[in-house]
């Protein structure tokens, strides 16, 4: 049978089911979003004259539930147009709707009783291809399908999302004896490129494997936490960057989890893993259920109540202080920044390696908390093999792809020496499981096998040797590629097929002469030797805009000649991307800023993924975009306005000033389309790891159905009028105190270049007029002292400085 999903339902509107449909909304699926009808009515309601027959109330619940996905933050949409996708229904009057669904995906509360009913219902009235999936996170998931017909329990399977499931890559797909092997391998192809997820096979255990293995060690650290006197702000200094995990630390991770959801989960996962002794003593630990359940009772429940372990005091002017709870009296205290030598020397070390050995090797009282959490933590690694899974990578890949890890605890553990982690962790009273030793002592001494520094094997525990890690056929790695030139700024690859490659590759890719060398060789190249071009990088960031350092340090020496040959340099290699004979297709990731938006605007096409931070942030270093990024958004924002009839001549230029002069940031590549910096032909891509394989593609099929370049375009600019307006609107801005004094004069540049510089009147003008126009008030501004304050502010602080 071939499947597909062209429409799906979530049934539960809480936090996680909204969520999913939006994100489902997100990969283009029309979405239902059904939930239960209220008992009874609000005090609002009854004032409005409402009973409980009415439509608003019936659906109330579900109503609330997709609003508070609307609003929530960071955003579970990609942009308001999603929005539109979902549909909300209840489950007494909407039921029916699942008997169109070719996927629907269950998010109640976490009752078996409850979840075996409404399969009940579903199994009835579902088509023979649908396939129904629970996101429960704990109960057993061939419980839930137990009694029901032949052909639902070959549909049916776990899919278990992260929170928040836009942003967390994992997900876990538990299948049952019962799944057919081809919803299996479907949902999980469907997962990784449709909703661009990172797939874990599970085994039907309690909790599955992240929250096995993170509540596991989560409910160890709390309890060894309160034994030993450690106070939240000492915990959260050394559990985060410097030992691989996020900023969030411990307690500002449970804190955004919610400590509510933390005591259910630990409270659900206890009962069903009694064998664990591992685990058990801990979740079962006196003293920390009692801090915790004194804190759900106070209603400290994190983020969510705005008070948790952390809780937010602003002073008069606004400015944010960060309390932490004292768990010896249950108040709030002040920061007191606490140090430690240990912490000192990590935080400089080059590596995670280094950082993490540095702690280990440590005697103060942050590396005795690391080296607890380490030791325990690859002991309980160890023992859940094989009950969760049969490799370690399942466990690693959970870690990093739904905790945020940079590495897994066995990857960490191979990265120590694993013979020498066994001795300090049995050392410690936290020896590993019997295989691990066994596994050292047949001459095995990694859990992964390596080839030229990459992982192409791990250790299987039943078999007792290596086997190899298959690798989706699909994906592109630059490393595999043949390198034809690099410099320290960028590489130029053949990527087969006709197609070359440029990669950046300076800190944060900030764009510097180097990249525009390889540029423009890989330009030249591409049109004498190959059929097109990919512009991309397999870094979490395309580019964060250009070399702010250079630029400052050109301009404080006075060196003008040499900054105008830099902007004029970036100006010429975009339009050159722009008219390419060949296409050229950029394929920008998570943040593409300043010059990299510019980049990216002029590529033949772009294909981006989902997670596409854009923008046009100069102002936030005193100057205006100058790469021709001014110059697009009049084409792309005003052009398209001024070729109507009689229209309203204000709003696009209104628009395209506000964009660039309040630094507007795309928050997705859908958003990035609304605002114009992408256009409605350029595609976006949900699964990043295969962003340049599809931009390859993109490349080829643009080659095979003949692909021209643009004909030149004129811009419109509106004139003296049009600047005026412009500059009343930023005075009006400064006298509300909106913009400063000096964000008021840089936006009188900017107007300035928006209505074509001394125009009297509107006219159309040429690309390289309104490029020059650009060059000549970043370098003006460039002069300005308040400037390069404000240049200088963001490279040693990483800031903007509102001068």
């Amino acid at each position: 049978m071939k499947y597909q999903v062209n429409k799906a339902v979530v049934v539960g509107a809480g936090t996680m089911g909204a969520a999913l449909a939006a994100h489902l909304a997100n990969a283009g699926i029309p979405t239902t979003l059904l939930d239960i009808v209220p008992f009874k009515l609000t005090e609002k309601e009854e004032k409005k004259g409402l009973t409980l027959k009415d439509k608003d109330v019936r659906n109330r619940i579900v109503d609330d539930g997709l609003q508070a996905a609307k609003k929530s933050r960071p955003a579970s949409f990609f942009s308001s147009d999603q929005q539109m996708l979902v549909k909300t229904g209840n489950l007494e009057d909407d039921f029916e709707v699942i008997a169109e669904a070719d996927l629907v995906i269950e998010a109640i509360i976490e009752n078996l009783e409850i979840k075996q009913d409404l399969m009940k219902r579903i199994d009835e009235i579902r088509k023979d291809s649908a396939i129904i999936a629970t996101n429960t996170s704990g109960i057993p998931v061939k419980d839930i399908a137990k009694g029901l017909s032949e052909s639902f329990k070959g549909h049916f399977l776990g899919m278990h999302f992260f929170n928040p499931p836009r942003y967390l890559k994992l997900l876990e797909v538990i299948p049952t004896a019962d799944t057919l092997p081809e919803v299996i391998e479907f949902i999980s192809r469907f997962g990784e490129y449709r909703l661009g997820k990172g797939i874990v096979l599970c085994k039907d255990t309690p909790n599955f494997i992240g929250n096995r293995f993170g509540f596991g060690t989560g409910a160890f650290a709390l309890d060894f936490i309160l034994k030993n006197g450690y106070t939240i702000e000492e915990v959260d200094l050394v559990t985060g960057p410097i030992v691989g995990r996020p900023k969030t630390g411990t307690f500002r991770l449970i804190d955004l989890v919610g400590i509510d959801v933390w005591d259910h989960v630990g409270r659900n996962l206890a009962p069903l893993i009694q064998h664990d002794k591992y685990a058990l003593p801990f979740l079962e630990a006196e003293a920390p259920n009692k801090l915790i359940a004194e804190m759900v009772k106070r209603n400290w429940l994190g983020n969510k109540t705005r008070g948790g372990f952390y809780n937010v005091k602003k002073d008069a002017d606004g400015k944010k202080t960060f309390l932490h709870l004292d768990f010896e009296t249950m108040e709030y205290v002040e920061p007191s920044k606490p140090r430690f030598d240990s912490v000192g020397v990590a935080k400089k070390a080059e590596s995670l390696k280094e950082s993490i050995q540095t702690m280990l090797d440590g005697e103060d009282k942050a590396a005795k908390l690391i080296q607890a959490l380490t030791y325990q933590g690859s002991q309980y690694a160890s023992v859940l093999i094989p009950e969760v899974a049969d490799t370690p990578k399942p466990i690693d890949d959970a870690m990093r792809w739904g905790f945020g890890h940079k590495a897994g605890p066995f990857e960490i553990w191979d990265m120590l020496g694993v013979q020498a982690i066994v001795e300090q962790m049995t050392a410690a009273g936290f020896a590993p499981a019997d295989w691990v030793l066994s596994m050292l002592k047949s001459g095995h001494e990694s859990f992964y096998q390596y080839k030229d520094g990459d992982i192409v094997g791990v250790y299987d525990v039943s078999k007792e040797d290596y086997v190899r890690i298959a690798r989706s056929p699909d994906l592109l790695l630059l490393k595999e590629q043949n390198l034809i030139k690099k410099n320290a700024g960028a590489s130029l690859y053949d990527l087969g097929d006709g197609v070359a490659g440029v990669e950046f590759h300076t800190k944060m890719n900030a764009i510097d002469a180097d990249i525009v060398e390889i540029m423009t060789e890989a330009l030249d190249r591409t049109e004498n030797e190959f059929d097109g071009l990919v512009v991309g990088n397999e870094a979490d960031h395309f580019s964060a805009g250009a070399n702010l350092f250079m630029v400052v340090m050109a301009a404080q020496q006075g060196m003008w000649d040499q900054l105008e040959e830099m902007v004029r340099g970036l100006q010429d290699m975009n339009m050159r991307m722009r008219y390419s004979p060949k296409p050229v297709v950029i394929a920008p990731a998570g943040m593409a800023l300043g010059g990299g938006c510019e980049i990216t605007m002029h590529g033949s096409r772009v294909v981006a993924s989902g997670e596409t931070y854009i923008g046009l942030v100069e102002l936030g270093a005193g100057v205006i975009p100058a790469g021709g990024g001014t110059k697009e958004i009049m084409r792309r924002v005003v052009n398209p306005a001024m070729r109507i009839p009689d229209m309203n001549l204000y709003a696009p230029f209104q628009k395209a000033f506000l964009q660039i002069g309040q630094a507007k940031v795309a928050t997705s590549a859908r958003e990035a389309q609304q605002m114009g910096i992408l256009s409605a032909t350029d595609r976006i891509v949900m699964s990043r790891d295969h962003l340049l394989a599809e931009a390859k593609k993109e490349v080829l099929h643009m080659v095979n159905t003949g692909y021209a370049p643009p004909a030149p375009e004129m811009i419109y600019a509106a004139g003296r009028d049009m600047r005026g307006a412009l500059e009343v609107g930023a005075y009006m801005f400064k006298e509300g105190k909106f913009i400063t004094e000096y964000e008021e004069k840089i936006a009188q540049k900017l107007s300035y270049v928006l209505s074509g510089g001394g125009l009297s009147k509107a006219a159309w003008v040429s690309e390289q007029y309104i490029l020059d126009l650009e060059r000549e008030a970043f370098l003006s501004l460039c002069g300005e002292e308040k400037t390069q304050e404000r240049m200088w502010a963001l490279l040693n602080t990483g800031k903007p400085l509102r001068n």
